[in-house]
């Protein structure tokens, strides 16, 4: 799943002192110290049925049926059932907002001072324009650990190595990531075959998975893959994600653009070292990549920087977060001129680590994407729509259902297994 873009509940602070040294006052700030949790889980309810209304009404429907025609997705039929997905996301992206709560006044003028300066550093180095001269090749991990973990009934291994991925020399941010001590440990579960050389896919989650293995597993059909499908399969927890997550409760994707822009580029480094350990050491047979969501994301990430794999299947992608940010953070807050200023700064800083700026390295024949028409969090247009015709509109399914509601449409697993079975010859 993709996490909440914007702050909390916003409500207008008093004027306080600069926290920035600027001699800007902090009372035109978009956001405001936290509020109590209860209060914010409180307003969840009432806010996603009114906002699935309003995605209901006839008016709604009849502007995204436009949209959805004049981009080619199919046009989405509203009924009781398919509405009920749209309250699901909404109340989905309510409790992350209420979950992460909202920036203080200080933590948002030191988000906005170093995405300023975020952005005139990779502006002058050509990272913005040259996206891939951002990004370095890694090689295969050292040594690794190899353990095991019950998850449920089955038994799988356990994989660590160290990352090894750093932020550039000086650039913005850098010791404040280099901070966060338990990200630098890569943790994969997996579950192999003994009889020889097999078939290999990775499977990546979406952000707020990977400590939550049970769930994790189910979510991204780990079993199935392994004993009906026959595959050997790997699911690497994320960058600042489950046990990597650091005590600060540092996360991303988000508003802290920089923070962002790290978690992304390590998080499409390790998936590529698990891959160049996979290749190296493991005898695959062929490899092939899904992800959901943020994972989609990084595997769009992945099919741009490193070498063709045999089958990518992005699901529910996550792929322009200005676009997500804008639409997700409150009104009151997108309204803010000093917000729309971070989000210009946005486009700039998270170019390096887009999808969209990369060509994909995977044929066109190998790649696909499904979407739900009905996604409240992803929205069908600007993302999973945005990465397919990135990719020259390659195989596309486009299922009536929502984002959180994915594992509930039957057209899904089927397009992830013909996929995987199309290409991985299983």
């Amino acid at each position: 799943m993709i996490g909440a873009a914007g702050a909390g509940e916003p409500t207008r602070p008093a004027a306080t002192p600069p926290a920035d040294g600027t001699g800007a006052s902090t009372g035109d700030l978009p956001i405001v110290e936290p509020s109590g949790g209860a209060r914010r889980w409180l307003g969840v309810p009432g806010r996603a049925v009114g906002r699935s209304v309003a995605f209901a009404s006839p008016g709604g429907h009849r502007r995204r049926s436009e949209r959805f025609t004049a981009h080619g997705i199919p046009r989405p039929h509203v009924s009781p059932a398919t509405a009920a997905h749209a309250v699901l996301d909404e109340l989905v992206l309510g409790g992350f907002n209420a979950l992460r709560g909202s920036m203080s006044a200080d933590e948002f003028l030191r988000v906005e001072r170093e995405a300023s300066d975020a952005a005139a550093q990779f502006t002058e180095r050509g990272w913005s324009a040259d996206p891939l001269s951002y990004h370095e090749d890694p090689p295969p991990p050292g040594p690794v650990a190899l353990g095991s973990r019950q998850v449920g009934r089955t038994r799988y291994e356990t994989l660590r190595f160290d990352s090894g991925w750093e932020p550039h020399g000086d650039e913005i941010g850098r010791s404040r990531w280099a901070g966060y001590g338990t990200n630098e440990r890569v943790r994969v579960l997996l579950l192999r075959h003994r009889d020889g050389p097999r078939p290999w896919v990775v499977c990546v989650h979406g952000a707020e998975m990977g400590g939550r293995p049970l769930l994790d597993t189910r979510i991204l059909r780990a079993e199935h893959l392994h004993q009906r499908l026959g595959l050997n399969v790997a699911i690497p927890v994320l960058p600042l994600h489950g046990p990597r997550r650091p005590p600060s409760g540092a996360t991303f994707p988000g508003l802290d653009l920089v923070d962002t822009v790290h978690g992304l580029a390590q998080a499409a480094w390790d998936v590529r070292r698990l891959l160049a350990w996979i290749r190296t050491t493991q005898e695959p047979r062929r490899v092939g990549l899904t992800g959901f969501s943020l994972g989609g994301y990084v595997g769009g990430l992945v099919a741009g920087l490193d070498p063709p794999l045999d089958v990518l299947v992005a699901g529910c992608p996550a792929v322009d977060l200005p676009a997500l940010l804008r639409r997700h953070s409150p009104r009151e807050v997108r309204d803010n001129e000093r917000f729309a200023a971070l989000l210009a700064h946005a486009d700039v800083v998270l170019r390096p680590v887009s999808p969209l700026a990369f060509a994909a390295r995977t044929p066109a024949d190998r790649l696909y994407v499904y979407g739900g028409t009905m996604d409240r969090l992803a929205h069908p247009v600007e993302q999973a729509g945005s990465l397919a015709r990135h990719w020259g509109d390659p195989n596309v399914l486009w299922f009536p259902g929502g984002h959180v509601s994915v594992a509930l449409d039957r057209s899904v697993p089927a397009f992830v297994d013909r996929a995987l079975r199309e290409h991985l010859d299983t």
